[in-house]
């Protein structure tokens, strides 16, 4: 929609569902996600809806794209079975590696440094926020509901 006169414009037509976008830092490009090639992937348009392009090709389902601040990764939620992984990708869908692993892992967010990201983590102990960086390692829980916020991760995100 432009804010300014309220006009709308749709920018997909398949008729799969898609759902979960995200635009890049330099507004040009929109991430989503799409069942149009019959599950869950991740896929990039430019931001009037032309060039359309499936981007992750890997097992599993894809989903939940976010860009990083810089514009170079894309943060994702992959499942494979009941097993749920962060990943990050370029926005070619090249150089996909999963950076988590421990339960069922969604909805990532990036930290304005854009090394580190945050999910939320549901396993036997419940829903978790957890943190790691963009190598996959400093995995921690960063906070649990009803308990006080671990000040020791702030250092990271700045």
């Amino acid at each position: 929609m432009d804010l300014r006169t309220r006009a709308m414009k749709r920018l997909t037509t398949d008729p799969a569902i898609d759902t979960a976008p995200s635009f890049s830092p330099d507004g040009k490009q929109i991430a989503f996600e799409s069942d149009r090639g019959g599950g869950q992937q991740i896929y990039v348009m430019n931001v009037d809806g032309s060039n359309q392009r499936r981007i992750s090709f890997t097992p599993g389902a894809n989903g939940t794209p976010v860009w990083s601040p810089r514009g170079d990764l894309l943060a994702f939620t992959k499942r494979n079975g009941d097993v749920f992984h962060i990943g990050v990708m370029r926005p070619d869908g090249s150089g996909e590696r999963l950076i988590s692993s421990g339960g069922k892992d969604e909805g990532p967010t990036w930290a304005p440094n854009g090394r580190v990201l945050m999910f939320s983590r549901e396993n036997s102990r419940g829903a978790q926020i957890w943190s790691v960086d963009i190598t996959g390692r400093n995995e921690r829980r960063v906070l649990t509901p009803g308990s006080a916020s671990d000040p020791a991760w702030s250092p990271l995100i700045q």
